[in-house]
Protein backbone atom coordinates (compact mmCIF):
# COMPACT_ATOMS: atom_id res chain seq x y z
CA UNK A 1 0.00 0.00 0.00
CA UNK A 2 2.89 2.32 0.84
CA UNK A 3 4.45 1.67 -2.60
CA UNK A 4 1.13 2.39 -4.27
CA UNK A 5 0.82 5.73 -2.43
CA UNK A 6 4.38 6.76 -3.39
CA UNK A 7 3.80 5.72 -6.99
CA UNK A 8 0.48 7.65 -7.11
CA UNK A 9 2.15 10.71 -5.60
CA UNK A 10 4.91 10.59 -8.25
CA UNK A 11 2.37 10.30 -11.08
CA UNK A 12 0.38 13.22 -9.62
CA UNK A 13 3.54 15.36 -9.22
CA UNK A 14 4.61 14.67 -12.80
CA UNK A 15 1.14 15.53 -14.08
CA UNK A 16 1.11 18.89 -12.26
CA UNK A 17 4.63 19.73 -13.40
CA UNK A 18 3.67 18.98 -17.01
CA UNK A 19 0.69 21.33 -16.78
CA UNK A 20 2.80 23.95 -15.05
CA UNK A 21 5.31 24.18 -17.90
CA UNK A 22 4.78 26.99 -20.35
CA UNK A 23 4.30 25.98 -23.94
CA UNK A 24 6.63 27.51 -26.47
CA UNK A 25 5.05 29.94 -28.89
CA UNK A 26 6.37 29.66 -32.39
CA UNK A 27 6.49 33.02 -34.12
CA UNK A 28 6.74 32.88 -37.89
CA UNK A 29 9.02 35.43 -39.50
CA UNK A 30 7.31 37.86 -41.87
CA UNK A 31 8.66 36.93 -45.33
CA UNK A 32 7.82 40.43 -46.61
CA UNK A 33 9.87 42.25 -43.96
CA UNK A 34 13.04 42.63 -46.06
CA UNK A 35 11.08 43.91 -49.05
CA UNK A 36 9.22 46.44 -46.89
CA UNK A 37 12.49 47.63 -45.33
CA UNK A 38 14.07 48.12 -48.76
CA UNK A 39 11.02 50.08 -49.91
CA UNK A 40 11.17 52.24 -46.77
CA UNK A 41 14.79 53.14 -47.66
CA UNK A 42 13.64 54.09 -51.15
CA UNK A 43 10.91 56.36 -49.75
CA UNK A 44 13.40 57.93 -47.32
CA UNK A 45 15.82 58.58 -50.18
CA UNK A 46 13.08 60.28 -52.20
CA UNK A 47 11.88 62.38 -49.27
CA UNK A 48 15.44 63.41 -48.44
CA UNK A 49 16.17 64.09 -52.13
CA UNK A 50 19.16 61.76 -51.67
CA UNK A 51 19.99 60.03 -54.95
CA UNK A 52 22.62 57.77 -53.33
CA UNK A 53 20.14 56.45 -50.75
CA UNK A 54 17.32 56.01 -53.25
CA UNK A 55 19.53 54.26 -55.80
CA UNK A 56 21.04 51.94 -53.16
CA UNK A 57 17.74 50.06 -53.20
CA UNK A 58 18.07 49.11 -56.87
CA UNK A 59 20.17 46.38 -58.43
CA UNK A 60 23.18 48.06 -60.01
CA UNK A 61 22.67 46.79 -63.53
CA UNK A 62 22.81 48.32 -66.98
CA UNK A 63 19.72 46.26 -67.87
CA UNK A 64 17.42 47.56 -65.11
CA UNK A 65 14.27 49.16 -66.53
CA UNK A 66 12.33 52.08 -65.04
CA UNK A 67 8.91 53.11 -66.39
CA UNK A 68 8.68 56.71 -65.23
CA UNK A 69 5.63 58.67 -64.09
CA UNK A 70 5.86 60.96 -67.13
CA UNK A 71 5.43 58.06 -69.57
CA UNK A 72 9.12 57.74 -70.46
CA UNK A 73 11.44 54.82 -69.76
CA UNK A 74 14.97 54.83 -68.38
CA UNK A 75 17.28 51.88 -68.93
CA UNK A 76 20.30 51.31 -66.72
CA UNK A 77 21.21 52.09 -63.13
CA UNK A 78 23.80 54.74 -64.06
CA UNK A 79 21.32 56.59 -66.29
CA UNK A 80 18.67 56.63 -63.56
CA UNK A 81 21.18 57.79 -60.95
CA UNK A 82 22.24 60.73 -63.15
CA UNK A 83 18.59 61.65 -63.72
CA UNK A 84 17.78 61.49 -60.01
CA UNK A 85 20.87 63.52 -59.09
CA UNK A 86 19.88 66.34 -61.47
CA UNK A 87 16.23 66.30 -60.36
CA UNK A 88 16.96 66.04 -56.62
CA UNK A 89 19.37 69.00 -56.82
CA UNK A 90 16.32 71.22 -57.53
CA UNK A 91 13.92 69.53 -55.06
CA UNK A 92 13.18 70.59 -51.49
CA UNK A 93 10.58 69.81 -48.82
CA UNK A 94 9.61 66.54 -50.45
CA UNK A 95 6.69 64.71 -48.86
CA UNK A 96 5.59 61.27 -50.01
CA UNK A 97 2.41 59.67 -48.68
CA UNK A 98 2.11 55.93 -49.35
CA UNK A 99 -1.23 54.12 -49.01
CA UNK A 100 -2.53 50.67 -49.90
CA UNK A 101 0.93 49.10 -49.62
CA UNK A 102 0.86 45.44 -50.57
CA UNK A 103 3.69 42.95 -50.93
CA UNK A 104 3.15 39.70 -52.81
CA UNK A 105 5.86 37.05 -52.48
CA UNK A 106 6.52 35.17 -55.72
CA UNK A 107 8.82 32.68 -54.03
CA UNK A 108 11.64 32.81 -51.50
CA UNK A 109 13.73 35.22 -53.56
CA UNK A 110 11.28 37.40 -55.51
CA UNK A 111 8.35 39.66 -54.74
CA UNK A 112 6.44 42.62 -56.04
CA UNK A 113 5.15 45.62 -54.12
CA UNK A 114 2.23 47.81 -55.13
CA UNK A 115 0.93 51.04 -53.63
CA UNK A 116 -0.68 54.38 -54.25
CA UNK A 117 1.40 57.51 -53.68
CA UNK A 118 0.92 61.23 -53.30
CA UNK A 119 3.94 63.48 -53.55
CA UNK A 120 4.37 67.17 -52.92
CA UNK A 121 7.58 69.14 -53.19
CA UNK A 122 9.14 72.41 -54.07
CA UNK A 123 10.88 72.01 -57.40
CA UNK A 124 13.03 74.84 -58.63
CA UNK A 125 11.24 77.07 -56.12
CA UNK A 126 7.69 76.15 -57.23
CA UNK A 127 5.24 73.95 -55.32
CA UNK A 128 4.09 70.90 -57.24
CA UNK A 129 1.99 67.84 -56.41
CA UNK A 130 1.31 64.54 -58.11
CA UNK A 131 -0.24 61.19 -57.30
CA UNK A 132 -0.35 57.78 -58.88
CA UNK A 133 0.29 54.08 -58.53
CA UNK A 134 3.54 52.18 -58.34
CA UNK A 135 4.72 48.62 -58.81
CA UNK A 136 8.23 47.63 -57.74
CA UNK A 137 9.65 44.17 -58.48
CA UNK A 138 12.20 42.93 -55.92
CA UNK A 139 14.74 40.13 -56.04
CA UNK A 140 16.81 38.73 -53.19
CA UNK A 141 20.42 39.22 -54.25
CA UNK A 142 22.80 37.74 -51.70
CA UNK A 143 21.30 38.87 -48.39
CA UNK A 144 19.76 42.10 -49.74
CA UNK A 145 16.40 42.73 -51.35
CA UNK A 146 17.01 44.83 -54.46
CA UNK A 147 14.47 46.46 -56.75
CA UNK A 148 14.94 45.16 -60.29
CA UNK A 149 12.06 47.00 -61.97
CA UNK A 150 9.94 50.07 -61.23
CA UNK A 151 6.72 51.11 -62.92
CA UNK A 152 4.91 54.31 -61.93
CA UNK A 153 1.82 55.83 -63.49
CA UNK A 154 0.04 59.08 -62.70
CA UNK A 155 -3.57 59.23 -61.50
CA UNK A 156 -4.30 62.10 -63.85
CA UNK A 157 -2.12 62.00 -66.95
CA UNK A 158 -1.97 65.28 -68.86
CA UNK A 159 -4.61 65.72 -71.57
CA UNK A 160 -1.83 65.98 -74.17
CA UNK A 161 -0.61 62.47 -73.35
CA UNK A 162 -2.04 59.98 -75.84
CA UNK A 163 -4.51 57.65 -74.15
CA UNK A 164 -6.80 55.27 -76.02
CA UNK A 165 -10.52 56.05 -75.70
CA UNK A 166 -11.07 52.56 -74.28
CA UNK A 167 -8.56 53.29 -71.50
CA UNK A 168 -10.44 56.46 -70.48
CA UNK A 169 -13.60 54.51 -69.66
CA UNK A 170 -13.97 53.53 -66.03
CA UNK A 171 -15.30 50.06 -65.37
CA UNK A 172 -16.68 49.52 -61.87
CA UNK A 173 -17.23 45.99 -60.65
Amino acid sequence: MKKFAIFSFMILALTFSAYGQKTKTIVKADPTKGVREAFERLVEGIEQADAEKAMSVYEKSDKILFFNNNGSATIGWDNMKKTRESLYAKAANVSLDITGLRVEMLGRDSAYLTCKWKQSQEYDGKLETASGRMTVVFKLIGKDWKAVHLHTSPDNPPATRPVLTSEREVIVN
